[in-house]
């Protein structure tokens, strides 16, 4: 929990960037050579000597290497945002072998197609012209590992800071999980897996959606089901369409059109292209952040989401052909 902003005590800011790789006091925009140099040239040291860094095809390179405790606040990048899709971002707590988060950095930032949404949510802010904001709190007892691998064919240029702050974490902390299913296509029956997990407790935090239907028509009849515990084939959290588990409703059609939107805790921000209307190789990008209302879970979870549509005889009809990428984020107890 975030502390009043006025009240003092012994926690400490820390800021990662190209321009301090390391985070510690005093080493920021010491850099005598780096991406800038030559823009800088005349200037001398301290004038933006490296305010990036250069990402090859298929390196992967370490954004933060932190000691603990302490807790991620604040993740800022930007890079190429014509290929987001083609960067995975990864995270690893406490020495784990694995990490907790592994997904897409487009996903990760609600922008799972290839063209660019503005977000402004709670935990999420994409700001023009491809700033990539992350504001969720991610705790770490003794180490936190940040990367980030370039799946594409050229040099990008990576500009990023990661801003934690040294502090305590309580023994019950949970740590920020992260991950990324994609189903292209969904196949039979259609009913797309978002998370399975075990070993709890643990809080479900949110989800982030991407989806092409394939089908004409509409496309979002579909509920999202939350097994809890000991669920077995009927869930204890069950809602009542894709666009309801969104904060939507009918359809999202107003007045013959889709409508985007983005709030603090849910949104759609990306319907591609934006003028048209129940078509069945439109895109669209959907986020609901559970912050004030978190699915809590003792030992297990299992999310899905059906993917169906709406026929005009009136009946459901499966999207089989459908393509669904899921981002799932919750708290475990576990690194």
């Amino acid at each position: 929990m975030v502390q009043e902003i006025w009240h003092l005590d012994t926690r400490r800011t820390r800021s990662i960037s190209a321009e301090n790789p390391t985070g510690e006091p005093g080493a920021g925009g010491r850099a005598i050579a780096g991406t800038g140099a030559f823009a800088a040239a005349g200037l001398g040291r301290g004038w933006k000597v490296s305010p990036s860094i250069d990402l090859g095809p298929g390196e992967t390179v370490t954004l933060a290497d932190i000691s603990g405790p302490g807790v991620i606040r604040h993740l800022w990048l930007t890079t190429d945002r014509s290929i987001l899709r083609d960067f995975t971002l990864q995270m690893y707590w406490d020495g784990a072998p694995d990490p907790a988060i592994a997904v897409p950095l487009g996903d990760f930032f609600c922008n799972g197609w290839d063209q660019l949404a503005l977000v402004n949510s709670q935990q999420i802010v994409v700001a023009p012209a491809g700033g990539l904001n992350s504001y969720w709190p991610m705790p770490f007892h003794s180490h936190a590992l940040v990367t980030l691998h370039n799946g594409a064919d050229r040099h990008v240029p990576v500009y990023y800071q990661i801003t934690y702050v040294e502090e305590d974490i309580p023994d019950l902390s949970g740590y920020l999980h992260a991950t990324w299913r994609c189903s292209d296509p969904l196949g039979a029956p259609a009913v797309h897996p978002i998370l399975e997990t075990g070993g709890g407790p643990g809080r479900y935090a949110g989800t982030y959606l991407a989806v092409q239907p394939r089908a004409d028509g509409w496309w979002g009849e579909g509920e999202l089901k939350f097994y809890l515990d000991d669920d077995a084939e009927y869930p204890t959290i069950c809602g009542t369409g894709t666009e309801d588990y969104f904060g939507g409703a009918w359809n999202f059609d107003l007045e013959g059109a889709y409508r985007p939107y983005s709030t603090p805790y849910l949104g759609m921000v990306q319907v591609i292209p934006p003028h048209r209307i129940y078509e069945p190789h439109q895109r669209f990008g959907m986020y609901r952040w559970h912050i004030p209302d978190p699915i809590c879970f003792e030992d297990s979870l299992r999310v899905t989401v059906q993917a169906l549509g709406w026929r005009e005889d009136g009946h459901y009809l499966p999207l089989e052909q459908a393509h669904i990428a899921s981002t799932a984020l919750w708290y475990h107890a576990l690194p």
